[in-house]
């Protein structure tokens, strides 16, 4: 009987990220294909699965492309003369727009994976992403700007660090990140 256990354990390990994964996406595109469903129902008189899906990614790409280069400008002009009349929505707004931009933007941030070490009397490491290579602009010669991202958590800490206690990694930022955020469980390929 606890053989039958261990096998049925084994299995649910083996089974159970794939399954809840695949459940995770569904849900996604199911929710997505979902917004023009009874749209596109009525205009062909069926449903074509995916459909929905596909118009909202092109819908969004040209909404992209028309904002970059015609809306944009104007719009962000408007926007940052509002919030300099509210300091503390500027303040707001300008950490939300640096941080998608180090996600997505031209100057993705979280592209360097280091290896920090933390205590030198215990030889304890730690690893996150270079976010500023330089400080100067604060007063901080020599020092790097760290962050530390916490495991199971969209959340983390920021260090200044001395240059000379970061080792890079010789991992892609995605690899470094999985392991950081699953606390070291999962396999670095």
């Amino acid at each position: 009987m606890k053989r039958l256990l261990t096998y049925f354990m084994q299995g649910l390990v083996l089974v159970a990220p794939i399954a809840i994964t695949a459940y995770i996406v569904f849900l996604i595109f199911d929710f997505i294909d979902g917004l023009l469903r009874n749209q596109l129902d009525d205009w062909f008189g069926y449903n074509i699965p995916g459909l929905g899906l596909v118009i909202i990614f092109l819908l969004l790409t040209v909404l992209g492309f028309i904002g970059q280069f015609i809306v944009a400008s104007p719009i962000k002009a408007l926007g940052e003369r509002l919030l300099k009349k509210a300091p503390l929505l500027k303040v707001v707004y300008s950490s939300l727009v640096d941080l998608f931009s180090a996600f997505v933007g031209k100057e993705k941030k979280f592209n360097q994976p280091v290896l920090v070490k933390i205590n030198k009397e215990n030889n304890l490491w730690k690893i996150g992403f270079i976010t500023q290579k330089s400080m100067t602009e604060i007063g901080m010669e020599g020092l790097v700007a760290v962050y530390f991202p916490h495991s199971y958590n969209f959340s983390g800490e920021l260090f200044m660090v001395d240059s000379n206690a970061v080792q890079p990694l010789d991992m892609p930022p995605s690899e470094a990140m999985k392991f950081v955020v699953s606390g070291g469980v999962t396999r670095v390929n």
